[in-house]
């Protein structure tokens, strides 16, 4: 069934794909753009949140700087110490800005405390020229000092009460006796006020978060204050006080976050609102949901038209389909009239031509193949040294003429079985024991051109003879045994043939104890693109002939090898497949057709 209708399938997927893919990435698209506007916007409405609590803070501020410099400009500067004192004056400014002021105090150089409002008895565990806030006053002659928040705890207290402050502190000059002397006012803010403009901050997210940071980090206002400063839960402030004024993305203890950065003017202060990644992805929510609904019922519309339309499309395709099957199954004839669109139809009548046509081709193809493979097998049939005959005639010639006539006969009746067996009335493939015999023939030739300088012996396993090979394989490599290696042999040379089985192949084996080859001759010798073997008679032909005529025959998996080391011998393998007479005559109709 999946076959049949595979071209439908095809179809019908890959437009569902492709219109699901579109529809994802313009989905996907609008997503991130509208998850980015939503960042942006997010990221300005913490600005906008943020401005408004500066706003609010710096008023707060410039209150107890009005109220600082009130002090400092109408009282202090007014007042010579050796003739009135600060204490009432101190005390109509507290009492008119109580609500937001815990204290004002005035203080020597020394720590002397010179005035204070409402409460005007110091501790004595207090030495005020070593609190922090008057070394910074002393410090910055010029500018106001803001502390970070703390626990007043200056005076005595009848009530007993530790309110939480943040100190305005600056350095003053004090008049006494019209001597100008260093001084120092401490105005304590209470922290309430900030505290107060802090936690009321909505930044539109339940998750969301404001605290505040002096410039060094260190944490002012934060509506987890406690947690943190019992070290139960902790804050990355003092990464966000390095920050710019802006929106920033950063990731702390595992959880991303947005922060956005202002800085409080005059103090160096910074305001921090913290938005988590949580709280972003719960606005996508409903919006994604939205999205999953669109795409899903798209892709089953999508799917439902495209099997209908790819179905009516497609219905003659499959009917082409079944009729070409049909012609690969062997059928002689099949129905190619499938009808349907025009273009399908006139395709049915091309396939139905070219059916036809290759036919004929094919069986011309196989024709002039089995004749192109006959041809090649009879021109390197053809090349097996001719000139063997002229140098084995000279050889009679002279033996007649010297008076030898006995080793002539010999000679010729040698030659004569020699070429009765390489003729084989025209047939190329022929029993191992005449291509053995064969060899014998061409060996007693051989020792008696070269009167007997080498030996030769021939063995064949047992029913290895009646076995069969295509002929003069053996000769060209009996041939380069003796020119190659009993030429430049030492003493007596030898040459061994053997015959014998190796599984499902016949290994035909000549070996010989002349000077052997080195390894980079002995892969020139079959490489049929290779340059010939220099100053050697034959140049390596006969090797090359063999081993191209036995791949012709019967595949790359036989052929020849060759072993060999200088000084050591040469051993070459001929391997053929085993054939028996039924096997055999199917190669020689092969090759005689």
């Amino acid at each position: 069934m999946y076959h049949r209708s595979s071209i439908q399938m095809v179809l019908s997927s890959s437009f569902t794909a492709v219109a699901v893919t579109g529809m994802i990435f313009l989905g996907l698209t609008l997503f991130l753009r509208f998850s980015h506007a939503t960042n942006a916007q997010m990221a300005e409405s913490s600005r906008r949140v943020l401005s408004q609590v500066n706003l609010n803070m710096d008023r707060y501020l410039r209150d107890m700087m009005r109220i600082s410099d009130t002090v400092y400009y109408k009282v202090i500067k007014d007042t010579d110490l050796a003739e009135a004192s600060l204490d009432d004056a101190l005390e109509l400014l507290w009492e008119s800005s109580r609500e937001g002021v815990v204290s004002i105090a005035v203080f020597s150089g020394d720590g002397e405390l010179i005035a204070a409002a409402p409460l005007q008895e110091l501790k004595n565990s207090v030495t005020p020229e070593r609190e922090s806030w008057f070394a910074a006053a002393e410090e910055r002659i010029e500018n106001l000092h803001f502390s970070t928040p703390h626990v007043q705890d200056l005076f005595e207290d009848p009530d007993y009460r530790y309110r939480w402050v943040v100190s305005l502190s600056r350095q003053v000059e004090l008049t006494r006796a019209g001597n100008i002397q260093s001084g120092v006012l401490l105005v304590d803010m209470s922290f309430g006020g900030i505290e107060q403009i802090c936690k009321d901050v909505d930044l539109g997210h339940s998750q969301g978060y404001l605290y505040l940071t002096d410039r060094s980090g260190e944490i002012i206002y934060h509506p987890r204050q406690q947690l943190i400063y019992a070290g139960l839960l902790e804050e990355n402030n003092l990464t966000a006080a390095g920050y710019t004024d802006g929106t920033h993305t950063e990731k702390f203890q595992g959880q991303t976050r947005q922060v956005t950065v202002k800085t409080v003017g005059y103090t160096g202060w910074k305001l921090v609102a913290v938005v988590p990644s949580t709280t972003l992805w719960d606005n996508y929510g409903q919006i994604i949901l939205f999205f999953l609904f669109v795409v899903l019922f798209s892709v089953y519309l999508l799917i439902f038209v495209n099997l209908r339309l790819s179905g009516w499309i497609t219905a003659p395709v499959k009917k082409l389909d079944r009729a070409v099957k049909a012609l690969e199954a062997g059928e002689q004839v099949a129905d190619f009239d499938v009808g349907g669109p025009y273009e399908v139809e006139h395709l049915s009548h091309s396939i139905e031509s070219m059916v036809s046509t290759m036919r004929h081709l094919m069986d011309d193809i196989i024709q002039q193949e089995k004749q192109k493979r006959r041809s090649e097998l009879d021109v390197l049939q053809a090349q097996i040294n001719p000139h063997f005959l002229y140098n084995t005639l000279d050889s009679v010639v002279w033996m007649t003429e010297n008076g030898r006539t006995e080793d002539a006969v010999v000679m010729l009746t040698s030659l004569a079985r020699f070429f009765r067996i390489s003729l084989s009335r025209g047939s190329s493939v022929i029993p191992i024991a005449d291509e053995l015999e064969h060899a014998r023939h061409y060996l007693t030739i051989q020792k008696m051109r070269y009167k007997n300088k080498f030996s030769a012996d021939i063995q064949a396993e047992d029913g290895v003879e009646q076995l069969y090979t295509i002929k003069l394989v053996i000769q060209p490599v009996l041939e380069n045994a003796i020119y190659h290696g009993m030429t430049y042999a030492d003493g007596d040379g030898e040459i061994h043939v053997r015959a014998f089985r190796d599984g499902c192949d016949v290994v035909i084996e000549v070996t010989d104890n002349g000077p052997g080859m080195p390894e980079d001759v002995v892969e020139r010798l079959l490489d049929p693109a290779g340059p010939a073997v220099p100053g050697a008679k034959g140049s390596g032909i006969g090797f090359r002939n063999v081993h191209r005529r036995i791949q012709l025959t019967f595949g790359p998996a036989y052929g020849l090898t060759i072993l060999s080391e200088p000084d050591a011998g040469t051993a070459v393998r001929i391997r053929i497949p085993a054939l028996d007479r039924e096997a055999a005559e199917r190669y020689r109709k092969e090759g005689e057709r």
